[in-house]
């Protein structure tokens, strides 16, 4: 697939909060995730590395939400090999006020897979 054809694939499946289906189809077995040093939820390093790793810390993550309220994903802005997309969420975390939430995602694609993603929040 060609960088807009993942980017188009990742904004559908977004939109229907299909992330186990974006991890599984579209990154690479050795994508790499960021996560700003500031900012970051307790527990989430800063660097993933690898298709199991970036699953795990995905579903570690889910399982602190208690309620999501709503949450909207942009459009993708296609660049060369890379795309990005705002990511907005109304959620409650268990044990926490609700929060809103909003950051954009770099993404990047090699050989038709996601190898990396960079999340600014």
């Amino acid at each position: 697939m060609t960088t807009k054809e993942v980017a188009a694939r990742y904004y559908d499946l977004a939109c229907q909060s299909k992330w186990h289906e974006i991890h599984e189809t579209l990154h690479d077995d050795n994508i790499v995730q960021r996560e700003p040093e500031q900012g970051r939820p307790p527990g989430i390093e800063s660097v993933t590395r690898g298709k199991a790793a970036v699953k795990a810390k995905s579903d570690a993550h889910r399982v602190m939400i208690e309620a999501i309220h709503s949450r909207h994903t942009s459009e993708p802005l296609v660049a060369g090999n890379f795309f990005t997309v705002t990511l907005q969420r109304d959620v409650t975390y268990r044990g926490r006020p609700r929060v809103n939430s909003e950051e954009i995602a770099v993404v990047e694609v090699k050989n038709g897979k996601i190898i990396s993603e960079t999340f600014f929040y």
